[in-house]
């Protein structure tokens, strides 16, 4: 619980002292924001997935293949045209064989300012990274969720564990086909292996803090090959 309370009030330290720990949000200058060229999230990592399916000899169409996708929208992936579902974009490391821990970067300082920007799928949405790649145990990312954003589909995750709490605004939540709504400073625990997906039920910003335990791996195990 003390760390979960040391995470809270860094992720939150910007709030006045009266109440650091949560903040209703009424506007959306009121959490975190990126530039919105910046939204898809496939700037990034769209050339990482290039650079995979390269060294793999795979073309376009082979990996589109894989995956279940058109090569034309895996070409618009590719050069961060367009945003890819959670779902999608774990199907397209699936078919390249790699783990979705290797598109991340990763904080490198030992003290982390707002969290390095991370894309792992979804709509109308920018999450940041907390942990560095040393911390094994656990990940904590923080999600910035827009008016409708969100998953975008069900999916699972190679971990045990995933601890959600909600900074700001409201998330709706699916686990294993069973409906929460997470209010504000509500949270929950729940199986990484369970089918799950979630988004943002307002009209304003939702911001959520996510605990992954053990961090998602670099590489994907033999299980899962």
């Amino acid at each position: 619980m003390a760390l979960i309370t040391k995470l809270v009030y860094y992720s939150t330290k910007q709030t006045p002292p009266s109440n650091r720990f949560f903040k209703k949000v009424t506007c959306h200058n009121a959490c975190m924001s990126v530039p919105s060229e910046r939204v898809t999230g496939m700037d990034e990592v769209g050339p990482k997935l290039r650079a995979f399916r390269i060294s793999k000899n795979l073309s376009v169409t082979d990996l589109a293949a894989k995956a279940g996708i058109t090569k034309g929208f895996l070409s618009l992936a590719e050069r961060g045209k367009t945003r890819v579902s959670v779902p999608t974009l774990l199907r397209i490391c699936e078919a390249l064989d790699i783990a979705i821990g290797s598109l991340f970067t990763y904080p490198s300082e030992p003290i982390v300012h707002g969290g390095v920007p991370l894309y792992m799928g979804g709509d109308n949405l920018q999450e940041f990274l907390l942990t560095p790649l040393t911390e094994e145990h656990f990940q904590v990312m923080q999600s910035v969720i827009q008016p409708g954003g969100g998953s975008q589909g069900a999916y699972t995750l190679e971990a045990d564990s995933i601890f959600v709490l909600v900074l700001a605004g409201q998330l709706s939540l699916d686990v294993a086909g069973k409906v929460i709504t997470l209010d504000l400073g509500d949270s929950t625990t729940f199986s990484a292996r369970d089918e799950h997906n979630w988004h943002n039920p307002l009209a304003i910003e939702t911001r959520v803090l996510w605990v992954i335990a053990p961090a998602l791996p670099l590489r994907r195990s033999r299980s899962d090959s």
